[in-house]
């Protein structure tokens, strides 16, 4: 079972927790090993590195979003307690260079809950970087993608593996 806890958005930033039916251990192992983030996030992850400083352009595996690309930097682990990575939000137009572009910091956060759960929240920040004609439709989009990836992907993905 999982819990999600009520959340918040700004112009600036997207907040979402949820409380996980798994240890800690594990939930790190999903949010960090390749083969596993990329299960349950919907990117061929294979051979890619997760390590600070690590760039990983992959297209994702999810059906009708196989011509977009997980492009991120890997900024940070401090182990079974916090992973980042920056990448451009809404990058969602065929052929367009979003380089240029300044991209928001996704940080997710682990703490042990008191049922021997993991309670994991991701902060992505930085959307007032978005150029405005791009930024409500990336705010919108990231919003009901983490919403979806933590609140039914990764909870099914830790509940079968």
């Amino acid at each position: 079972m999982t819990t999600t806890i009520p959340t918040t958005g700004t112009g600036d930033r997207i907040e979402e927790q949820v409380l996980l039916r798994a240890p800690r251990e594990r939930v790190w192992r999903a949010l960090t090993s390749p083969d596993e983030l990329g299960a349950w996030f919907g990117v061929n992850l294979a051979g890619a590195t997760i390590a600070p400083g690590a760039h990983v352009r992959r297209n994702f595996t999810i059906p009708g979003h196989e011509h977009l690309f997980f492009d991120v930097t890997i900024e940070e682990l401090v182990p079974e307690r916090r992973f980042a990575w920056r990448w451009h939000p809404g990058a969602v137009e065929p052929g367009a260079d979003y380089s240029a572009e300044p991209r928001t910091l996704v940080t997710f956060t682990l703490e042990d809950a008191p049922d021997g759960g993991t309670l994991l929240r991701v902060v992505e920040s930085g959307f007032d970087g978005v150029p405005a004609h791009r930024r409500a439709a990336a705010l919108l989009g990231n919003s009901s993608g983490w919403r979806s990836q933590l609140q039914k992907r990764l909870p099914a993905y830790l509940a079968s593996a």
